[in-house]
């Protein structure tokens, strides 16, 4: 996809032929204070509204993302060049989240009791969650569908009204989404704002309560910075490095399967796909052999056949490119493919052998569809060289012992693993996704999703006044040492 910004239009076009697909009005720093300030007014409206009113609402929108898949999978190839089939799964995970956070919210988010302890023993506790008000989503366009409405969901939800500022390369994706909105509710509790940098920017800088963005640590880095100005609170999910370890007892065609799928899925552009395969030496040329056997299949091209499309952004070519040749300069071998599978703006599936730990492609997300596997001693090895990446979005473990597989990865830092699968927390929406690192903080989806875009708040209400009445200027003497006694007994005896 290439983008052109010219007199306040923002022109976009198709990434694999080059063809005009759309050109949007580009809202400057003046119309997104203005967005914002109309999304205030909704916010407050929103917020008002019985908790079964706004589920209706958004399994109303629900309904027009379903009845329009087609069409919107249509946008979402136009724009990013991802095959139809590749678009409408996304489009169905992304219907999954609405779904449960929809039906989710009011009982994740009601007001519940507490216990008082014994100090408060006159108190009844009270713990509830408001929403923030606006919420400022900053979306990608690998995914912009399924990943951005993975906080818009969540957010409106929660009770809050949302402004979407998209990629600049999937405009149209959100203007789509922004419209079935309309449709499915008059009032504009989810607007679209567009452009570049700048318009993200604004939409940082202006009075929106929380910010949601996906994207590059470098510019989540720029982001967090822009949002310290105002203090205002962000949610990020960063990209990842992500590695999958093979163990020596793993159903190794099923490894493979899965390497290869999370690997060269959507050219390679998934933040959560796999980059690392660590296997250990016992199933190391077995699990390559399998894996060099499932790529020879496999074809990226702009027909509707190819198992995935062109590289959507221009200048992530390069960055492959870069990743690729330096890793052979440090000595790696190609397994598949090399150098010539690059002819942009398609890359054809590439598997490099024996990458040096420092190198770029081991260090750097790569972002496209090259899969590295490096040999290792034991997975003891491979939860330490998985571990050293700056990233930790997640991870994915091949194993045929269960408790063995669930050990390992509770010693991987990241956000998120699978056993003997790839991305499967992605289509269970009670979990929560986000990372550590470079790879964010924060979490969207499930419980903590809607929880991330609303605001504890804790309420006391006295039932009657306390036996011991020490909270005051001037208590009785007998009832401080009353107290001190309780105190005593309950907290000095060591256990």
């Amino acid at each position: 996809m290439s983008t052109e910004a010219s007199a306040a239009i923002l022109t976009t076009r198709n990434p694999a032929t080059g063809e005009v697909v759309g050109e949007h009005p580009i809202t400057d720093e003046a119309a997104v204070h203005e967005t914002v300030a109309r999304a205030r007014q909704a916010a407050s409206w929103w917020a008002g509204q019985d908790p079964r009113q706004r589920r209706s609402a958004l399994l109303r929108w629900k309904r027009e993302l379903v009845n329009g898949s087609m069409e919107l999978a249509a946008v979402v190839r136009a724009e990013t060049g991802k095959p139809t089939g590749g678009a409408l799964f996304e489009i169905m995970l992304a219907v999954e989240h609405l779904d449960w956070a929809a039906r989710r919210a009011a009982r994740v988010l009601r007001r519940r009791k507490v216990s008082s302890g014994v100090l408060a023993m006159n108190h009844l506790g009270l713990l509830e969650y408001v929403p923030l008000g606006v919420v400022g989503v900053i979306g990608p366009w690998n995914y912009p569908v399924y990943t951005p409405l993975g906080s818009i969901s969540y957010a409106l939800a929660a009770g809050n009204a949302v402004v979407f500022k998209p990629s600049e390369y999937t405009p149209g994706v959100a203007r789509w989404l922004a419209e079935a909105w309309s449709r499915a509710c008059p009032e504009p509790v989810l607007q679209v704002v567009i452009g570049d940098g700048a318009t993200g920017a604004a939409l940082t800088r202006s009075e929106v309560d929380k910010i949601a963005f996906t994207g590059s640590a470098a510019t989540a880095r720029k982001v967090m910075a822009a949002c310290a100005e105002r203090l205002t609170p962000l949610v990020i999910e960063g990209g990842g490095k992500d590695a999958l370890i093979v163990a020596a007892d793993a159903d190794i065609e099923a490894a493979a399967g899965a390497a290869v799928f999370g690997a060269l899925g959507n050219a390679g552009q998934t933040c959560a796909g796999v980059e690392r395969v660590y296997a250990v030496t016992e199933v190391y040329d077995r699990f390559l052999d399998a894996v060099k056997e499932k790529t020879a299949a496999i074809r990226s091209g702009a027909d509707d056949a190819a198992a995935y499309g062109p590289m959507t952004m221009p200048g992530q070519v390069e960055v492959v490119r870069r990743h690729v040749t330096e890793a052979l300069a440090d000595g790696a071998v190609a397994a598949v493919g090399g150098p010539d599978s690059i002819r942009p703006p398609f890359v054809d599936p590439i598997v490099l052998t024996g990458v040096p730990e420092e190198s770029a492609a081991m260090r750097e997300e790569t972002f496209g569809p090259v899969l590295v596997v490096n040999k290792v001693r034991d997975v003891d090895e491979a939860v330490q060289r998985a571990n050293e990446s700056r990233y930790g979005l997640a991870a994915a473990i091949f194993t045929r012992d269960k408790q063995h597989g669930l050990a390992l990865a509770r010693r991987l830092r990241t956000g998120a693993t699978s056993v003997n699968s790839v991305l499967g927390f992605a289509a269970i929406p009670a979990l929560p996704f986000g990372g550590v690192g470079d790879s964010g903080f924060g979490r969207i989806h499930g419980a903590d999703g809607l929880r991330e875009f609303s605001r504890a708040k804790a309420v006391t209400w006295q039932r009657h006044r306390a036996a011991l009445d020490i909270m005051r200027f001037d208590p009785a003497p007998r009832a401080v040492a009353t107290a001190l006694k309780l105190f005593r007994l309950r907290h000095g005896r060591g256990r």
